[in-house]
């Protein structure tokens, strides 16, 4: 049992939230195997509620409810995070209820979901709200009945002492329990003794999702609300130079045209202030069709953006971003890529003498990969609410990063942190683009100036053309040989728009002994911003699409000469820098042997790949099994092997891993966004391919590395790897392979 210090304060632990301002009020219902609500029951849960802390309030009927902190866009957080609280509570899950928690970081820390590190970063804090709930209530039941503390136990929501036969149920202490000191450190359950962790649960949103309940940004309303939405400018490069409303002001429902500007001169923005066009025309009127359709009306004239550079702060450092002038195309950028990646690059990390090992080598192979621009479409298009006066600033929707939003929105608005208040919705996607807040700011400056509360909403094509986009990439490998075919040398050369993509301190450094690492950028007027698994979607494409074909080259089995590179790493390091677990790593790739039946007899004639890949703290690795039909590739089945830690929901984890797999393979074979002359040249659905039901994977199987290690992060870890498992199997079906981004059905003909 491990004992632990809580951080929380008698304040913060007294403190009751909920959910404000009008409009939707997130109640949860559990789809299974959890409490109704309090319509569904007739129980007035609001009567002779009692909190111990800012996750857990216990009614005197006994339900229990969690308050889920971070933002929820179908990473299943909002059940999982309340699973780690009521674990530790040992309380009965089927009287739990969950609600979304409102924003407040003198309740909650890191309110932010990104980095796959929901689960990770709150694991600690989660268990010592629920263990130090559990220690009120075991010491008011002991004051109760007179009787030892360490007498006292509890299981499913009742409190119980042996001797003497009594037992209450949780909501008939909480009353006196609630009174009792906050205690300065508790006792935490033995991992051994979990019930509720490690064990399947529904998500709690499942019933309200499948029946449409309103829960997203975009179902929010208030009374008198108007709609927004904005013209931005056609191509990337341009900025608007003039513009006539008078027709567009005789249509229906409208109420004003205007423009706004997001960021005034010479503003140093923060790590999530990214955004495209800094002055936007703006359409407000009573319906969304209403406004589309006077958007049709405006005479709009645009002019050539010059070229800036604005001071952009980044967690305690800054930097300078140039934002070129000019009409950027694609195939520009990748000239402009291969023509810069000729030249000298940053050096990233340098172990031993690879300049000597190149000159010496016996063989060299070399291989250069690239990937266009990736456009995220969220299946929610991108929409905030707004209401914003002189002494407050109201903000509800869906967003990934809600604290550092808060800030930016004060600052812009010229408020107290406290005047700012933002309400989470669930998102219906997130990948990244909902980390930065230009759209909140958007609608709150729309807000401001029409006097009103308003939505803002974009439409499909708003959002594909508006930006943030994941960069396009290019990397060059070489790997050195000497004559008996063993690896002397390992260099990576990566480059991108705007920004590079290479890890250097990753596999494989540390397991050779001459390896370099170099990166350059180019800058660039498309924005770009996170995307699942920021860079290492890219790396992990490119590096282990390149390992297949070197253990190909050395006559070696691919999974053999990872775990060999691996045993080398671990044993016999090079360097000091490497930032991964040789063994965790190995751990993935040995499941994914076994459960893949890799060595099998039977298994060797299958078109089958294999890719693994470290990142967010944790291991994946994949198994590809595909065949050719009618010249198109079809995914027979995907097995994978996942360490993360701790698998708080293994139901949820395996949906996880799942999505990465067919998200991983649409985007492999599919995914692009071109742009000529500034223009991007997909703006919808039906012109950005993306994976279709009869396209993914007939059998995904997964299976996770069983360890009693900390969470250590899953929304990502499972996309990058599978890049290259698919690239490494369709070169056993076709011979061929493939080193551009989309693969597509052209590139296996």
């Amino acid at each position: 049992m491990e004992n632990n210090a809580t951080t929380y304060s008698r304040r913060s632990f007294l403190k009751v939230t909920s959910l404000t301002g009008g409009g939707m009020m997130l109640g949860i219902h559990w789809l299974a195997g959890a409490a109704p609500s309090a319509a569904e029951t007739g129980l007035d849960v609001v009567k002779e509620t009692f909190s111990f802390n800012g996750h857990i309030k216990i009614t005197s009927d006994n339900i229990i409810q969690i308050m889920a902190q971070n933002p929820e866009f179908g990473q299943n957080v909002k059940t999982s995070l309340p699973m780690i609280v009521a674990e530790e509570l040992d309380a009965d899950w089927k009287n739990v209820v969950v609600e979304q928690a409102a924003f407040d970081l003198k309740l909650y820390t890191r309110q932010f979901a990104g980095g796959s590190q929901s689960v990770r970063t709150t694991w600690k804090a989660l268990r010592n709200a629920g263990a130090s709930a559990r220690h009120m209530l075991r010491e008011a039941a002991a004051k109760t009945w007179g009787v030892p503390l360490d007498e006292v136990t509890t299981n499913a929501g009742v409190l119980l002492h042996e001797k003497t036969g009594k037992s209450v149920t949780y909501g008939e202490m909480a009353s006196a329990a609630a009174e009792i000191p906050v205690p300065t450190d508790v006792k935490l359950k033995d991992l051994k003794d979990f019930k509720i962790v490690r064990s399947p649960r529904k998500n709690v949103d499942g019933l309200n999702i499948v029946t449409g309940k309103p829960m997203f940004g975009l179902d929010y309303r208030q009374k008198d609300m108007l709609i927004a939405m904005i013209q931005h400018p056609p191509a990337f490069g341009l900025k608007l130079k003039s513009y006539d409303a008078k027709q567009a002001l005789k249509m229906p429902g409208i109420k004003h045209v205007f423009t706004i500007k997001l960021f005034p001169d010479k503003y140093e923005r923060q790590i999530f202030d990214t955004r495209t066009f800094n002055e936007a025309l703006v359409v407000v009127g009573k319906s969304t069709w209403e406004v589309m359709n006077a958007r049709k009306k405006l005479k709009v004239e645009w002019e050539p953006i010059t070229e800036k550079v604005e001071c952009v702060h980044s967690f305690g450092s800054e930097r300078d971003e140039i934002t070129p002038a000019g009409l950027e195309s694609t195939d520009q950028h990748f000239a402009k890529m291969a023509e810069r990646a000729a030249q000298s690059a940053n050096e990233l990390r340098k172990d031993g003498d690879p300049e000597a090992a190149f000159k010496n080598a016996a063989f060299i192979l070399e291989r250069t990969y690239s990937a266009p621009f990736l456009a995220h479409n969220t299946m929610e298009p991108m929409n905030c609410f707004a209401h914003v006066t002189e002494s407050k600033a109201f903000f509800a929707g869906p967003l990934q990063a809600p604290e550092f939003a808060e800030k930016s929105l004060a600052e812009r608005f010229g408020m107290p942190l406290e005047q700012v208040e933002i309400q989470m919705t669930r998102m219906g996607g997130g990948f990244g683009r909902r980390a930065y807040a230009h759209y909140m700011l958007e609608a709150g400056l729309i807000s401001q100036r029409a006097k009103a509360p308003i939505k803002l909403v974009y439409s499909r094509e708003d959002d594909m053309t508006y930006g943030i986009y994941r960069p396009a990439y290019t990397a060059t490998y070489r790997a050195a040989l000497d004559a008996n075919k063993q690896l002397i040398g390992f260099h990576v050369k990566g480059g991108g728009i705007p920004e590079h993509p290479i890890a250097a301190d990753r596999f494989p450094a540390s397991a050779v002994d001459n390896y370099l690492a170099e990166g350059w950028e180019i800058p660039s007027n498309l924005t770009i911003g996170a995307f699942r698994a920021p860079r290492s979607n890219f790396n992990a494409a490119a590096e282990q699409s390149f390992l297949d074909e070197l253990a190909e080259t050395m006559g070696k089995d691919p999974i053999d000469l990872r775990l060999e590179m691996l045993q080398r790493a671990k044993d016999k390091p090079v360097g000091k820098h490497d930032n991964y677990d040789p063994d965790r790593y190995a751990g993935v790739l040995k499941l994914v042997r076994e459960k893949s039946g890799w060595d099998l007899p039977e298994n060797k004639g299958k078109n089958r790949g294999v890719a693994a890949y470290f990142c967010h703290n944790s291991y994946a690795a994949h198994v590809i099994d595909l065949t050719i039909k009618d010249g198109e590739p079809v995914v027979e089945q995907v097995y994978s092997a996942v360490d993360c830690g701790i698998v708080i929901n293994p139901d949820a984890a395996a949906n996880m891993v799942e999505g990465a797999v067919v998200d991983g393979i649409g985007n492999a074979l599919y995914g692009a966004l071109t742009v000529k002359d500034g223009v991007p040249e997909q703006n919808n659905l039906n012109t950005y391919r993306i994976i279709r039901h009869h396209e993914a994977p007939k059998k995904v199987d997964v299976h996770f590395v069983q360890n009693d290690i900390d969470p250590t992060g899953l929304g990502e870890p499972p996309f990058p790897p599978v890049f290259a498992a698919l690239a490494n199997a369709l070169y056993r079906a076709t011979g061929k392979r493939l080193y551009k981004q989309p693969f597509g059905v052209k590139s296996v003909e």
